[in-house]
């Protein structure tokens, strides 16, 4: 079981258009992985948001741990999110670093008073999160969440 530190570091996540290709690369050439792969899409995700209307996107979500910090890659399937702006911006790359707060909604409320509203969220199980709108200042999207607990992965890379 991680800890973590409020406010801390958690993940560090890339969009990608081709997700078996980004975790074969990360895999043969940096060991990276194992690789537990996730469909996220409307009754999978509770509270499901895209820019304060219902999100109708799917995606697939690969996760791998490096040390304490989490890797993710997100590639978009279907509908549209803030991972296709991203693509359609900037192409495949850095789309956000995650920070953990165990009071998710207080923090939100914190950082929506500093001109950082959410922009997409939503709940899988226990886990929480919500993507603030810091690409203008920071470059990138920060992500807040709290670290629920997660069902099994669907699949894994490599088997």
């Amino acid at each position: 079981m991680r800890t973590f530190t409020e406010g801390g570091t958690m993940q560090v996540a890339y969009v990608v258009r081709d997700l078996e290709a980004a975790m074969k690369r990360h895999w043969d050439i940096f060991q990276i992985g194992p690789w537990d792969i996730y469909q996220f899409e409307p009754g999978k995700v509770q509270n499901y948001f895209y820019r304060g209307k219902p999100a109708t996107h799917t995606c697939l979500i690969a996760v791998a741990w490096s040390g304490d910090t989490q890797l993710e890659l997100m590639q978009p399937l279907t509908g549209y999110s803030i991972y296709d702006e991203h693509l359609e911006k900037h192409g495949e790359g850095l789309h956000h670093i995650k920070l953990f707060y165990a009071d998710c909604e207080k923090a939100v409320e914190e950082f929506t008073r500093q001109g950082y509203p959410v922009i997409q969220s939503g709940r899988i199980d226990e886990d929480e999160h919500y993507y603030l709108d810091t690409e203008k200042d920071f470059g990138y999207v920060i992500e807040l969440g709290n670290a629920g607990r997660i069902r099994p992965a669907e699949r894994r890379y490599p088997a």
